[in-house]
């Protein structure tokens, strides 16, 4: 992680100290500072705690661990789900790919990953087989990090993709060639079904779902669900809604509140308990090319984002022994949903 003075981005305001009043002809004292018992105090110590808990490592996946985070829907905080919990499994000790598979390439921003035209990129490892070794960049703020980025090319893979032979499993076959040691691989999907997201599907065994807190979060899930059974189906048996995260929550709205508990109702023990916050810094970070992590370490998103990542890290231990029933379970949870949705 970069240590200039701005790492924690411009806004950032100065932690006062101790105040001196006086008290009378004379007398003065020192005004405490804030107990962990204040929001304050209690905000600090719990910053504290979780960045060292990010220092000091996490369990390791058995094996390489292919997260696909989707949802057709747009604005739900794919892209930034993607990047940060990314950076905090990295911040853990893990080694972690990002492979964008977004043409807007926000995934490849966000990380401060150049990804002009002339960039070799994501677009030539579908299109062309070129090996995913020769277009994967470590990422600068963040260590054990990497991306394969996106350029404006892959605006058309959709269409290219169509009379190439094995057109759904190429990116599979590419992650499979691909040698470097790995923890993590979380691909970033477009907010489209196509077969850009289907070769996700097809490479990934894990789905991870970023669902908003907001009015009609749950529309439009069941044809993903769907597509997710389809995929499991004909093309990867392996593949399981693994994880659905909360995203934009609002604690003061009473209507975050009513979402978080249908999803939780639909979905069980699949939602983390970690909620992601409604948070100025998360929407700051990318404009600096930085996550959130690195933009503003202390602030709520980054907490949040940590906590998730220790989460998934957690329940992700001797995750290929439970496969079975996890896609048997979440089947029929997805099944439940898809029919309540129609």
């Amino acid at each position: 992680m970069r240590s200039d003075a701005n790492i924690a981005g411009p806004m950032t305001e100065p932690v006062p100290g101790p105040r001196t009043e006086s008290v009378g002809e004379g007398v003065s004292r020192e005004t405490p500072p804030p107990m962990d018992d204040t929001p304050i105090g209690h905000a600090a110590q719990l910053a504290v705690e979780a960045l060292g808990r990010a220092g000091e490592g996490l369990p390791r996946p058995d094996r390489t661990r292919v997260m696909v985070v989707a949802n057709q829907k747009g604005g739900v905080g794919k892209t930034t789900t993607t990047v940060n919990l990314a950076a905090s499994l990295a911040l853990h000790g893990a080694r972690v790919l990002v492979v964008d598979l977004d043409p807007q390439g926000n995934a490849s921003t966000a990380l401060g990953i150049d990804h002009h035209a002339d960039v070799p990129s994501i677009y030539d490892v579908l299109v062309d087989s070129r090996p995913l070794s020769e277009v994967v960049q470590p990422v600068p703020d963040v260590e054990g990090l990497f991306c394969a980025p996106a350029t404006i090319d892959l605006a058309g893979a959709e269409i290219e993709l169509v009379s190439l032979v094995a057109r759904e499993s190429r990116l599979q076959r590419a992650i499979q060639a691909y040698e470097q040691p790995l923890d993590y691989i979380l691909i970033d999907c477009p907010p489209s079904l196509g077969l850009l997201t289907v070769n996700a599907l097809v490479a990934g065994a894990e789905v991870l779902i970023p669902i908003q807190c907001e009015y009609y979060a749950l529309e439009g899930l069941g044809q993903l669900l769907r597509n997710v059974d389809l995929v499991r189906g004909h093309l990867n048996p392996e593949l399981h809604v693994s994880t659905i995260l909360l995203t934009m929550y609002d604690g003061r709205t009473r209507l975050a509140s009513q979402v978080a508990e249908e999803v939780r109702t639909h979905f069980g023990k699949e939602v983390l308990r970690t909620s992601i916050p409604r948070s100025v810094r998360i929407s700051e970070a990318p404009s600096y090319g930085q996550t959130v992590l690195t933009y503003d370490p202390g602030s709520s998103g980054s907490l949040s984002y940590l906590e998730a990542a220790r989460e998934i890290a957690l329940r992700g231990v001797g995750v290929h022994y439970e496969a079975q029933h996890a896609h048997t379970s979440s089947q029929n949870n997805q099944q439940h949903v898809a029919e309540g949705l129609q």
